[in-house]
């Protein structure tokens, strides 16, 4: 009996080639994301430490420079926070881009796994009327000769 050999196989192969490479790229993309998010997070507790230095050196007598060297350094954490939103905001992007990659590559890869499955389905049906008709073949032989 002849083996199925799809003759497509190697499209087959690059769409699930294809889908591997955009997992991966999905994957590293929340990654970044996560790694953005996580400096946010760090971003915002510093913030949230110096106010609180600056909460505290306030109600001592300090000098008036000191104050506004606390209040500039605020500020910049302020800066850094708008930027690390913009930040996430861009890895969120990419994300939703790379999940959409993904989901076209996944449904290119299972249309052509569907093709295979109908390929192999109609390769089979057509092996077992080939093994029919010589199963059929042989009783008609066995039949006459016993006829005979």
């Amino acid at each position: 009996m002849a083996s199925f050999r799809y003759s497509y196989q190697k499209i087959v192969d690059l769409k699930t080639s294809e889908k591997t490479q955009a997992e991966w790229l999905l994957s590293s993309a929340i990654g970044e994301l996560q790694i953005e998010e996580l400096s946010l997070s760090e971003l915002r507790t510093k913030r949230a430490e110096w106010e609180a230095s600056l909460m505290e050196t306030s109600q001592t007598a300090v000098s008036l420079s000191e104050l506004q060297i606390l209040q500039h350094y605020l500020e910049f954490l302020d800066s850094c926070i708008e930027s690390k939103l913009r930040d996430i905001r861009r890895a969120q992007m990419r994300v939703d881009s790379n999940r959409s990659l993904l989901a076209d590559r996944m449904k290119d890869e299972k249309v052509w796994m569907k093709a295979k499955e109908h390929e192999h389905e109609r390769f089979r049906y057509a092996t077992q009327l080939k093994e029919q008709y010589e199963l059929d073949e042989m009783a008609t032989v066995r039949y006459i000769a016993s006829a005979t």
